[in-house]
């Protein structure tokens, strides 16, 4: 037993996240069920978050996290950071969809509360300058699982019967779907330390990959915006509802310029990695 695990500040902030994420299932499960699938999506991400935060508690406090066949210090920043953005969203979007009973308002406070310190928890692992550390505790590691998390909303977003009229918005999906694939690679080979099976070197590979998403998705900019709106008005319903089909697509065209902006990001910092090696 390691009980300095759990009195270190990242051990102290983890406590806390797992109370808040299963304060906020709590709540809402009490208020009853809901058939709509944000409110599934949002419960879904305060048991995930509380259930796999609860096992790195256990594991490191048993010192078993030291067997696991993984790169420990790569998974916990990993999913710190996609916790970050998961309880953040959910945050965002539950009170969009709630009727905002005392309960509902309590569950977003305690859900945004949990998303600042898993966002905390990213600050206390990322690598620092000079550091030694796994790939996905640097920035262009998080930004990796950024990209990645953001792809799926998009995923969430699209409407199979929208995209397949048009083929200039089935080369968006496309983007998506290959950029998306590349970095949920680069997450998995780095936790299960794979990386030496990439046919090239890592860092090249990564800046050429990288170069060519910011290309594909500067694309993806200019012709989602262009063919899903011609021609199409917002629809006067919208402003009645809570769901809209046509809001989808406002969400999917900011979500690609933000996965540009990622990229962009990303691909500077792979070109200081290659080029700061290049000289070493």
């Amino acid at each position: 037993m390691d009980f300095t695990r759990l009195t270190a500040p990242v051990g102290i902030v983890r406590i806390f996240q797992v109370i808040l994420t299963c304060i906020s299932f709590s709540l809402v499960a009490s208020e009853g069920h809901s058939t709509n699938s944000l409110w599934t999506w949002c419960m879904f991400t305060w048991c995930f978050c509380f259930c796999v935060t609860l096992l790195i508690l256990l594991l490191e406090f048993t010192t078993l996290s030291a067997k696991v066949p993984i790169s420990w210090d790569d998974f916990t920043t990993a999913f710190a950071m996609l916790a970050t953005l998961m309880v953040l969203a959910a945050s965002i979007i539950f009170p969009v969809i709630c009727y905002c009973s005392g309960k509902q308002i309590g569950a977003t406070v305690t859900s945004g509360l949990a998303s600042i310190l898993y966002a905390i928890e990213v600050v206390l692992t990322r690598a620092k300058p000079g550091e030694i550390s796994g790939f996905l505790s640097t920035v262009p590691g998080l930004l990796k699982v950024l990209e990645a998390f953001v792809a799926c909303i998009i995923f969430v977003c699209l409407d199979y019967t929208a995209f397949t009229r048009f083929p200039g918005l089935q080369w968006c999906v496309a983007v998506y779907s290959i950029c998306f694939i590349f970095a949920l690679l680069v997450i998995i080979f780095t936790i299960f330390c794979l990386l030496s099976l990439f046919p090239a070197p890592f860092d090249k590979l990564l800046t050429v990959c990288n170069v060519l998403a910011v290309l594909m998705y500067i694309t993806a900019v200019v012709i989602w915006p262009l063919y899903s709106f011609q021609n199409n008005a917002r629809p006067s319903y919208c402003s009645k509802v809570k769901t809209c089909p046509w809001n989808n697509l406002v969400v999917v065209s900011f979500m690609t310029c933000v996965n540009l902006v990622a990229y962009i990001v990303d691909t500077v910092y792979s070109f200081r990695l290659v080029f700061f090696s290049s000289r070493t």
